[in-house]
């Protein structure tokens, strides 16, 4: 399979690889349930999405059901835990930042379930220093030179304010990171080649949510506009 620029395979769009973790959500929750087997049909009525879409989905990767069978759920699950480079594996992440965000971020104990061991918090408040979140202690900037010689980090958590957001970039990257997962309101580029960057605003989807409230209410109104006509 060819790769992109970044090291991806090109031939698999990214709308399927933001699917992926769905799809291990859903057969982590089945696995819990003790259910074995699944059809795509039945997968698709738990996902609300086609069965048609999930065997192109997975298609992608050499589609792993049996026809007149459906798939095996564990044996799903592994391959797409491969896929995604968590399966009898972890990434290692450090948070920059620990404000409000950066705490809650360390205190959700499902990104190890996911694969992801949170080992490095820095922050520059002297306030919060030396306090520990599960057992990880919060160090000073500082001291992340150090750490990253003395402890391999494939993720950096950005919870910075805007304008400290590239200068921790820049810094994180210097030191070998090469995943940066950026809470911050600015959409981070930088210019090189082998750096992945996934830009996070919860306020998009806030905002979203906030679109399809209104959608409804304006729905209502019309709808009551028509009774009141019809009266």
């Amino acid at each position: 399979m060819g790769l992109n620029e970044n090291g991806l395979n090109k031939k698999v769009s990214m709308a399927v690889v933001k699917r992926l973790p769905r799809y291990y959500r859903y057969l982590s929750d089945l696995l819990s349930m003790g259910i074995t087997r699944i059809s795509s049909k039945e997968l698709s009525q738990r996902m609300g999405i086609t069965a048609s879409q999930i065997r192109q989905d997975l298609n992608c990767f050499g589609g792993f059901g049996q026809q007149g069978y459906g798939y095996n759920v564990e044996l799903l699950f592994k391959e797409i835990a491969t896929i995604l480079g968590v399966y009898n594996n972890y990434f290692t992440t450090i948070i920059i930042g620990a404000g409000n965000m950066g705490q809650a971020l360390a205190n959700y104990e499902n990104f190890e379930k996911r694969g992801f061991k949170l080992i490095g918090i820095f922050d520059i408040n002297t306030d919060i220093i030396g306090k520990t979140i599960r057992n990880v202690e919060i160090m000073h900037v500082n001291e992340i030179d150090d750490f990253c010689k003395n402890n391999h980090v494939d993720i950096a958590i950005l919870t910075v304010p805007y304008q400290n957001t590239h200068e921790a970039a820049e810094k994180v990257v210097s030191l070998g990171i090469k995943g940066l997962w950026n809470f911050s309101a600015m959409d981070l580029k930088l210019p090189y080649e082998d750096i992945i960057i996934e830009n996070v605003h919860l306020s998009d989807s806030l905002m979203v949510l906030g679109y399809k409230l209104n959608e409804i209410k304006k729905l209502k109104v019309s709808e009551n506009n028509i009774n009141m006509s019809n009266t």
